[in-house]
């Protein structure tokens, strides 16, 4: 659903809180504030509610968290409600699911679609922040609560000459909202990331000839969807409150499926390791992960896991050359496993060829295709599938000031420094939804955004109750929070990798590792924090 209308223009009066992005995060966080008592305004710059599932269209665009676990937990009646089709939904099941949401809870009448932040500027003297939007609003509201999401901004690469392409070009992570026939089209897909796993089958199915460009093999595991299992619904439906407390419990906030092992890789017999891994295999999903408790902090167990999926991957490729350029040679685990429906099994079709870009290098798009150091392939189509300028790409791309004429672009200038991944020193009143310093990406997203959502707006109800102007992170909780943050990572095998959790796919982006490893420790941080009277922040 597209709204074309904008129905809610506000120039005039203060609002107790605006809300930046109409996806999961700010509905959930609109329908809390609304709950509270609060006037408050979301403002969303597409034209209907989703987020992620609103940009993200591409052919085979699905969740990679389970139906069950990736929905609101929130209302009782609306878990009961609504039934999913398959295991892991499809981009428009879980869109059709969000806008049911907004519809259900009477959310749509509190956004404001087709309006993108351009400035928000804190006002010292009025304790409030004055936000500027593309529409000519200027709207003043006491909080600012950035629901942007972690993957929303667009990488579009710098290629010399992409402008000069006379095909069609697109990015997965800004789709067209219309079919898009690639049948007898030679199409391009630049990247082999999450988004171009997914796309990957879907278009070869369609297209005369598929070129996919690959600078680094990723790992990814069989997805195994299929038809929901009714049986199993009616199960988790019977005690879902005993079912999403199991899943606040799990290390990534998913899996209550899954029963991680408390065994090190190393204690298990050769034969074991193989048989462990087969069984999870088989089963498809994330609990691959879990099958021994050290994948992701011993590197000599990491080794076994993914040396089986790398032998995986030889068996399903016919073509040797091709099966070793889609092995990875990094740690499995350190950039976000990928699911996947028939990936390698692509690669067997006569139609679908893979070109290796760090040994044969893209130098420049041209009118009719792309011309690599040794070899131009001609196409009609090229797909972007480049990820995402993850997790602080939207929030630089307005401009926000804070204190003292402090911008965020400045106080994030080496990368991005928080309290609790919830709040930034200079910038009172203003929150973040699944921030640099939270578990985020590391979590089922709806877990964490839930968990987010009711502390912030149990954060703002106290202010208000107590009658205080504002609230803002002290330097030393800040700074120790960073600190925090990055011992945890160290400890662990995440930094290994060039992944888009330090910023690593985006070309002069500072390279720091921006999620919290340690749900659901973080979420007992967070609780004490707040049952202390929010300590490490000061009032005014």
């Amino acid at each position: 659903m597209e709204m074309t209308t904008r129905p809610f223009i506000a120039n005039t009066g203060q609002l107790d809180a605006i809300i930046v992005g109409a996806g999961i995060a700010g509905l959930y966080m609109l329908h809390r504030l609304r709950q509270a008592g609060l006037s408050v305004l979301v403002l969303e710059r597409g034209k209907g509610v989703g987020g992620t599932w609103y940009w993200n269209r591409y052919p085979g665009a699905r969740c990679d968290v389970e139906s069950l676990e990736y929905s609101y937990s929130f209302s009782e009646r609306l878990q009961q409600e609504w039934n999913w089709s398959e295991r892991y939904s499809g981009q428009p099941e879980i869109l059709d699911y969000i806008n049911h949401v907004a519809n259900r809870f009477d959310l749509l009448s509190g956004i404001q679609f087709g309006t993108k932040v351009e400035k928000a500027r804190y006002d010292e003297t009025h304790a409030c922040w004055i936000i500027n939007t593309d529409q000519g609003d200027r709207i003043t509201s006491k909080f600012l609560i950035m629901a942007t999401g972690c993957l929303s901004s667009a990488n579009i690469p710098q290629i010399e000459g992409r402008e000069s392409f006379k095909g069609a070009t697109y990015h997965t992570g800004s789709w067209p909202h219309h079919e898009i026939d690639f049948s007898g089209q030679r199409v391009g897909v630049i990247g082999t990331g999450s988004s171009a796993i997914q796309a990957i089958p879907h278009i070869a199915a369609e297209c005369e000839s598929l070129t996919v460009f690959q600078r680094t093999a990723n790992y990814s595991v069989p997805a195994r969807n299929g038809t929901i299992n009714k049986t199993y619904e009616a199960e988790v439906k019977a005690n879902y409150a005993e079912f999403r407390k199991r899943n606040r419990m799990m290390p990534a906030a998913l899996g209550s499926t899954f029963t991680g092992s408390n065994q090190s890789a190393l204690e298990a017999s050769p034969e074991e390791q193989q048989m462990e891994f087969a069984k999870r295999w088989n089963i498809g999903g994330f609990g691959f992960l879990g099958a021994y408790n050290d994948l992701t902090i011993n590197k000599e167990s990491n080794d076994v896991a993914a040396e089986f999926v790398r032998e995986r991957i030889r068996e399903t490729v016919a073509d040797a050359n091709t099966a070793g350029l889609l092995c990875p040679d990094s740690v499995i685990g350190c950039k976000r496993l990928c699911l996947d429906t028939n990936y390698f099994e692509t690669y067997n079709m006569p139609h679908v060829h893979l070109v290796d870009i760090r040994e044969d290098p893209i130098q420049r798009i041209m009118p009719t295709g792309i011309r690599c150091k040794n070899t131009v392939y001609e196409l009609d189509d090229i797909v972007f599938a480049t990820g995402f300028d993850a997790m602080t790409g939207t929030l630089l791309r307005i401009r926000i000031t804070g204190r003292s004429g402090l911008t965020l672009q400045d106080a994030w200038k080496a990368g991005p420094r928080t309290y609790l991944g919830l709040t930034v020193k200079g910038f009172p009143n203003m929150f973040l939804i699944s921030g640099p310093g939270s578990p985020s990406v590391l979590t089922n997203m709806i877990v964490s955004i839930e968990q987010h959502v009711e502390w912030i707006e149990r954060c703002v109800s106290y202010i208000l109750e107590k009658q205080y102007s504002a609230i803002e992170a002290e330097q030393g909780s800040q700074d120790g929070w960073v600190e925090h943050v990055n011992l945890i990572a160290s400890k662990t095998l995440y930094p290994s990798c060039n992944s888009w959790y330090r910023g690593a796919n985006i070309p002069g982006k500072p390279r720091v590792f921006m999620p919290h490893i340690g749900f659901p420790t973080y979420v007992a941080q967070c609780e004490e924090v707040e049952s202390a009277g929010y300590s490490g922040f000061e009032f005014y």
